[in-house]
Formats: structure tokens, C-alpha cells, sequence
């Protein structure tokens, strides 16, 4: 995963995520979704095919509009909310990419 920027931005999210300090079922449902996008990214990246990564990046795709959905509900500070919006921009590109090229 040393080359893999979404998967690194991914867990910077996880672990800012885990900080915040949000009502119990947010709390849990965000730190559910951010480990989801890691995760994923991490399992499609060990996908031979790329429709079998595909699959996997458009999963934690949803999970990374989840936690964004999440952070505006809470109001959070903009420096999550830039991370969150950096990660998913880098695996929108992935699955452009993947789509496209």
C-alpha cells in the first residue's frame, strides 16, 4: 500500500474520525463507514480484474459519501471536512480511471 495515496488518505480519515466527539449512534456509524473505505480500497487493490476492483472502490466510494453525509449532519470542523472531500477526490479519479482507461 506504499503507492496507494486513497488508501493512505483513507486511513488519515479512519483515524481522525475516531477523535471526534459526536452523539453515539453518529459516532458509531462513522467510524463503521471510515474503516469501510479503507478497508475496501484495501481488498480492491488486491483484486486481479479490474472489474473486481471496480467493485470494491465504488464500495468504499459509498462509504466515503457516508462519512461526508455524517460530517455535515455534525457540523465538524473544516479540516476533517477537507480531508474527507481530498480522499474523495483521489478515488473519484481512481474509478474515472479504472472506468475509462
Amino acid at each position: 500500500m506504499q503507492n496507494f495515496r486513497s488508501y493512505k488518505l483513507a486511513v488519515q480519515l479512519y483515524k481522525k474520525c475516531l477523535k471526534l466527539k459526536l452523539e453515539r449512534h453518529l459516532q458509531d456509524q462513522i467510524n463503521r463507514a471510515s474503516s469501510s473505505v479503507a478497508l475496501h480500497l484495501s481488498e480492491g487493490r488486491g483484486r486481479r480484474t479490474m472489474k473486481d476492483q471496480r467493485r470494491f472502490f465504488d464500495i468504499a466510494f459509498g462509504s466515503l459519501r457516508e462519512v461526508q453525509a455524517i460530517l455535515d449532519i455534525a457540523n465538524a470542523h473544516p479540516d476533517i471536512i477537507d480531508l474527507a472531500d481530498k480522499t474523495a477526490a483521489h478515488l473519484y479519479k481512481l474509478l474515472h480511471t479504472l472506468k475509462h482507461g
